[in-house]
């Protein structure tokens, strides 16, 4: 039996968004499994997935405060359809990720993380795969907020698909939003 994942981190909600995009949360309730790689910051977030969702795995993140931490674990492990999973917010710089991170999760077959807030997709040489879903609501430098869907069937990840969300304020300018949106 296949199952759907929902793959977002770093929602940063309330101080970078007052909450998920609508388009989001139409997600949430349709996915099998909603996976959150941390930075959170409020628990209310977590609370509202628990309840619109089937089934909610996450870890918390740096900028995740005592009440989220003593919730979440640092790093959460699951098996999905025979898909073992791994979930952890930060993995370290870019440089050298895939052979920190297979050293590190050997018996894994499907890492997901967070903290950069940058899209990831990679496949180490032994056959790990590295999933960051970039954020639905903090894009920084990137030029869309994004997330993840995939499949897993039978101990296999399929269909990984990163979507874009649309701008939530066009023509807004600011810091970390560059030129017009």
């Amino acid at each position: 039996m296949s199952l759907t994942l929902l793959i977002i981190a770093d929602t940063h909600l309330p101080k970078r968004a007052r909450d998920l995009p609508e388009s989001l949360w139409a997600e949430v309730e349709a996915a099998d499994v909603v996976l959150h790689a941390g930075d959170w910051v409020s628990a209310s977030l977590l609370d509202a997935l628990e309840t619109r969702a089937r089934r909610v795995i996450g870890v918390h993140g740096n900028n995740d405060g005592p009440d989220l931490r003593a919730r979440l674990p640092e790093v959460a492990r699951v098996e999905l359809d025979g898909l073992r999973v791994a979930v952890v917010h930060e993995t370290g710089p870019a440089n050298g990720r895939e052979s920190r991170c297979e050293a590190e999760y050997p018996d894994v077959d499907l890492l997901i993380f967070g903290h950069s807030h940058i899209p990831w997709d990679s496949t180490t040489p032994g056959g790990l795969r590295l999933l960051n879903p970039g954020s639905p609501t903090d894009r920084r430098r990137q030029p869309f907020c994004t997330y993840l869907k995939a499949e897993a069937d039978n101990g296999t990840l399929t269909d990984v698909v990163l979507h874009r969300l649309p701008n939530r304020n066009p023509g807004r300018q600011g810091p970390d939003r560059g030129p017009r949106d």
